[in-house]
């Protein structure tokens, strides 16, 4: 049989825990008759199972006989690919065609005898979307791995615009949170602020426990030992998984060895990559002073020599990027599993 567990990011594996209350209330909102918003960001560290989520928000929302979900490459010109999916939508390609829309010098579609050609991409948004509005359907464009870049900005300012002339258009972006951050910190983008904002909570317990239970056919104490180990993330709960039906054994040093090696060259290395130095001296101090348990945020600072204010700006840091757990007064742990193993390695091959 084949290894059930997958290491590949972005594709629903076949052992799969869901996030069922989180994607339930976004698409109850998203289809409420008085949405609360039109755009919405999903956001976490890597691994966590942004892309699959929206995989799993786009197939629910294809059912929909009303909506259209259309998805952009934020790497490519988005005003360009958008007004291009929405030309293709079959039905509407005829009601485009039908309201005279020459949209032939934009490289869209076929010039129309009697019809002014249009060469303006927002132009032809506008004129579009009425025609999508008349026909009592609604959009939602999903964006990957958002980042703020020169295709990026513009089509969110459009989308802004497009928003307040009161079309039916709906946005989900995922991002990590320091790309989000920087987007919406842009002076042109402030709507974002108030753009709700999803963060991708750990998997269930119970779940990761009874699928890892089934699979491995073991007791329940075990498998939860298992699920504890993962911490909720849903990267870590795949490559436990995979090692124990490579390895064909049960947790061991073994097992425990190769997680951390998987971990460490699929995600905590790219982490790392993009910490500070001094993110990573306070991430080093953590790990030394906590044991792989809580430790003290007073205790971490004073061994460092700094100030309660110096210290924070980085505790604010390593929270957003979704290492560090401060939810606990004064306390500081990783939320990263094992992740103090791989921080004491890097320490001793810097040293």
């Amino acid at each position: 049989m084949k290894n059930p567990f997958t290491l590949s990011f972005g594709k629903k594996p076949s052992q799969f825990i869901s996030r069922i209350a989180q994607i339930n209330d976004l698409l109850e909102d998203i289809m409420d008759d008085d949405p609360t918003s039109q755009a919405y960001m999903i956001t976490g560290v890597r691994g966590s199972g942004k892309t699959v989520t929206m995989t799993l928000l786009k197939n629910r929302m294809d059912n929909e006989d009303d909506w259209y979900t259309l998805e952009l490459n934020p790497e490519r010109d988005m005003l360009q690919s958008f007004a291009a999916k929405l030309y293709q939508i079959p039905e509407m390609k005829i009601e485009f065609i039908n309201a005279k829309l020459d949209l032939s010098l934009l490289g869209i579609g076929i010039s129309l005898e009697k019809a002014d050609p249009i060469s303006d991409i927002e132009t032809a948004l506008t004129k579009m979307l009425e025609q999508i509005n008349k026909a009592g359907k609604k959009i939602l464009i999903l964006i990957d791995e958002v980042v703020g870049n020169d295709f990026v900005r513009p089509f969110v300012s459009e989308f802004q615009i497009l928003i307040r002339q009161e079309f039916p258009i709906f946005l989900i972006m995922t991002g990590l949170y320091e790309n989000l951050y920087d987007l919406q910190n842009d002076k042109a983008l402030t709507f974002l602020y108030r753009t709700p904002k999803i963060y991708l909570e750990p998997l269930n317990f119970t779940a990761m426990r009874r699928s890892y239970q089934n699979i491995f056919d073991i007791g329940s104490e075990e498998a939860g030992e298992m699920a504890l180990l993962t911490a909720g993330y849903p990267f870590a709960f795949q490559v436990l998984g995979y090692v124990c039906w490579h390895l064909n054994e049960k947790l061991n040093d073994e097992v425990l060895d190769e997680f951390d090696q998987y971990m460490s060259e699929y995600v905590y290395e790219k982490i790392w990559s993009e910490l500070s130095e001094k993110d990573r001296d306070v991430a080093k101090n953590i790990a030394k002073l906590s044991g792989g348990e809580t430790s003290s945020v007073k205790e971490i600072r004073e061994s460092m020599q700094m100030s309660a204010n110096e210290f924070s700006v980085y505790r604010e840091r390593l929270k957003r990027k979704g290492i560090i757990d401060t939810s606990k007064y004064g306390k500081i742990s990783f939320v990263l599993p094992r992740f103090d193993v791989f921080v004491h390695t890097r320490s001793m091959l810097e040293a």
